[in-house]
């Protein structure tokens, strides 16, 4: 006689909250060194950024819908997605190949016209990291947090299906 088919919620809920977790501490991350720090990003800084809050939408809708495991798996390709990109923002900013961008960002503050903040804003480039630990740039960290966490995710999503088929 067979054992009945018993998911595994435990992996699949722990995947979730890394789908969810993950990019929400990076953009964090991100927020901080922006609005404490002063190092506004650059172009290619806003496209790691955007993967990251498709993936906190993706987990939070996968706490709501029946679809969980296909959520958490799409919100695991975002965060991917957003570390390839931080491999691509790396390699400009160490130089192994060219941007495609003009790499410069203006912001505007409230009450300036645009004139003037485009007069005013700092010129922000995208081949130059404003910041490093251990040599890694925070595009490099992102590329090696979101890719390890993504490949985490789905090694997590795996498993539970496997455990559930048997």
């Amino acid at each position: 006689m067979t054992a009945p088919i018993r998911p595994v919620p435990g992996r699949v809920k722990l995947a979730q909250l890394l789908a969810l977790a993950i990019p929400a501490l990076l953009l964090g991350g991100a927020y901080i060194s922006e609005y404490v720090f002063g190092m506004h990003p650059c172009e290619m800084c806003w496209w790691q950024r955007w993967p990251h809050f498709a993936a906190i939408a993706l987990a939070l809708l996968s706490f709501a819908v029946p679809l969980r495991t296909l959520c958490t798996g799409l919100a695991a390709l975002a965060i991917l997605v957003s570390g390839l990109i931080g491999l691509f923002h790396a390699g400009v900013e160490y130089k192994w190949w060219d941007g495609i961008t003009g790499c410069a960002t203006i912001a505007a503050s409230e009450g300036t016209s645009a004139l003037d903040a485009i007069m005013n804003a700092p010129m922000i480039r995208c081949d130059e990291a404003p910041w490093d630990l251990f040599g890694i740039s925070l595009a490099g960290w992102n590329f090696l947090v979101s890719t390890a966490s993504a490949v985490a995710i789905l090694v997590l999503l795996i498993r539970s299906a496997r455990n559930a088929a048997r």
